[in-house]
């Protein structure tokens, strides 16, 4: 039988633990910085959700860039929040920092789809106003003027059309905001609306699959 004295073990310890506490340390050294972004993105948002003006505004004098931070477990951003509270004061101030009016969260939902899925069109107008894509589409590939359709929102429809949105394009079941419009009741006043206000010179848009240069 192996015998091992007490003093070998001990010996044999003091030893593994020279190697692993500076691997351990050095680790710690190089996790710290993502750590700590993430800790911060996560107050940010809090703070957005918390309306904490003092505290956001803090946040972002240190970082302008965490304005565009992301819920780690959703991808929302603040323009997410505020926008599904309805808050046109913080949408115009975010916006005013700098906040990507494009940004999508893991389902590819944009803040303007969420604007045209609440009814919300004073939030919608702005975001359309500052440059925000009319054509988003989101995972299902169901763009923002579909969902108007299916609310049968003429005015979110018209402001959507007017914006360049295309009413041919594809979600992935392979209807369109057109085709959900004549399959809905009143579906002949959205088709009118959707043929008096579409932009004639939009391309016709099918989903796309892979890079496009």
């Amino acid at each position: 039988m192996l015998k091992i004295s007490i003093r070998g073990v001990l010996g044999l310890s003091r030893e593994i633990l020279k190697i692993a506490i500076p691997v351990f340390a050095a680790s710690l050294l190089i996790a710290s910085p993502a750590r700590a972004d993430f800790s911060e993105g996560y107050k940010f948002l809090e703070a957005v959700k918390k309306k904490e003006g003092d505290k956001v505004e803090e946040a972002l004098m240190k970082s302008s860039q965490i304005v565009n931070a992301k819920d780690i477990t959703s991808g929302e951003t603040a323009l997410h929040i505020v926008t599904a509270r309805r808050d046109l004061t913080w949408l115009n101030y975010l916006i005013a920092k700098g906040a990507n009016v494009n940004g999508a969260d893991d389902r590819g939902r944009t803040a303007l789809e969420l604007a045209v899925n609440l009814g919300w069109r004073e939030g919608a107008t702005v975001l359309l106003e500052q440059k925000a894509s009319p054509d988003p589409s989101n995972d299902a590939g169901e763009t923002p003027l579909i969902f108007a359709v299916h609310r049968k929102d003429a005015n979110m429809m018209k402001a959507l059309l007017d914006a360049g949105a295309n009413p041919d394009r594809s979600d992935n079941s392979g209807r369109s905001a057109r085709d959900y419009a004549k399959l809905e009741g009143g579906g002949q006043n959205l088709l009118t609306t959707i043929d008096t206000y579409a932009k004639k010179n939009v391309k016709s848009a099918k989903p796309v699959y892979g890079p496009t240069f």
